[in-house]
């Protein structure tokens, strides 16, 4: 299951945002480091098209793609350095797969300000200067590996210790190392992660963020750093989310907005991460995925189970807009609709798949 972290200074609207998106009791104070362990919510992934197959599959069972929010705790100047509680909480970072950057962008009369006036460009500095400091600090023990290792003459060793040293670099001149173009491992870098930054707004702006002086200095930024802003404002989401569906979807429109925060961060979350979505139909359940974009059928299949990936033969695969038009696989199979496809096949997105697979 895909995890997103949600991130940010003390105070600015994580676990109040936590709580609309998971309808999850996180504890919302007006005083820093209010959550201290990180909570954990589950989400389904709103999904029409999972919604129009599962009219043509008829199943007993629809299950749709999850998300997991991790609502980590305030991060301050000094973090890197054991400020606060930052090594924990720089952990806790570490074990998500992309993060959600909350920046608040309203004055609130009794909730405090870490630093003491409202500057979203500024807090977003900090946070993020404080896991590029993380991240060089892990480059630096990398670097001195490498460096030992050169004594083996294998050429590898030079290429990765260059490419490392420019990577060190390019976080010196206070860049990310998502944007760091040529690549390399990545993986254990708080800074090579996916990003969304969540403008947590004014109610008053909810239905015309543009209008928001503030919102627009946080989009140029994001814009700036490759990335996607999503305006939203936690407390109303968090009142919607005591809603029944219909009910909020009513709110919504009465609100002059189209779709909730949860929408609009999993679609800007998907596209940072270049998820992608396919179906299942196994027996009486409908169910939806996430993977990468460029996903192997086999490994597609170890998501439902890894039995299925070590035993893979074969995928039966149809288009959900095809397979809805056509009505059923027993009549793609008859007009030849449904294709076979083998160990390289690259999933993609949208796909209905039948997995042939020898236990």
């Amino acid at each position: 299951m895909f995890s997103y972290g949600i991130i940010g200074l003390p105070n600015a609207g994580k676990s109040t945002l936590f709580n609309a998106l998971t309808r999850g009791a996180a504890a919302v104070a007006a005083y820093p480091f209010c959550t201290i362990e990180p909570n954990l919510g589950e989400v389904a992934i709103p999904d029409p098209q999972l919604e129009a197959i599962a009219k043509v599959t008829e199943p007993e069972k629809v299950t749709p793609a999850m998300m997991r929010f991790v609502d980590i705790a305030g991060l301050v100047r000094g973090a890197s350095k054991g400020e606060g509680m930052g090594n924990q909480f720089l952990t806790h970072i570490r074990d998500v797969d992309a993060l959600i950057h909350v920046l608040r962008c309203f004055p609130i009369d009794d909730v405090s300000h870490p630093e003491g006036s409202l500057d979203p460009l500024r807090d977003a500095g900090i946070v993020e200067t404080e896991l590029i400091l993380a991240d060089i600090s892990v480059l630096e023990r990398r670097r001195e590996r490498l460096a030992r290792l050169l004594k083996t003459g294998d050429p590898k060793y030079k290429i990765e210790l260059q490419t490392t040293d420019e990577l060190i670099e390019h976080l010196y001149d206070e860049h990310p190392a998502r944007t760091f173009a040529k690549g390399g491992d990545l993986s254990d870098l708080l800074t090579g992660k996916p990003v969304v930054y969540a403008a947590n707004i004014a109610e008053e702006y909810a239905a015309n963020p543009e209008e928001d002086a503030t919102f627009r200095l946080v989009k140029q930024y994001a814009q700036e750093q490759g990335a996607q802003s999503v305006p939203v404002c936690a407390a109303l989401e968090a009142e919607l989310a005591e809603l029944p569906w219909e009910e909020q979807r009513a709110f919504l429109k009465e609100l002059g907005l189209a779709r909730s925060a949860l929408e609009r961060l999993v679609e800007a979350g998907y596209q940072e991460s270049d998820l992608i979505t396919f179906y299942t139909v196994k027996g009486p359940e409908t169910s939806a995925w996430a993977i990468p974009r460029g996903t192997l059928a086999p490994a597609a299949a170890g998501r439902i189970h890894t039995d299925m990936e070590k035993g893979f033969i074969r995928a039966e695969v149809i288009n959900w807009a095809n397979l809805i038009e056509i009505g059923s696989f027993a009549a793609a199979r008859g007009k030849g609709t449904l294709r076979l496809e083998g160990r390289d096949y690259q999933i993609q997105d949208g796909d209905v798949v039948l997995f042939r697979f020898k236990t």
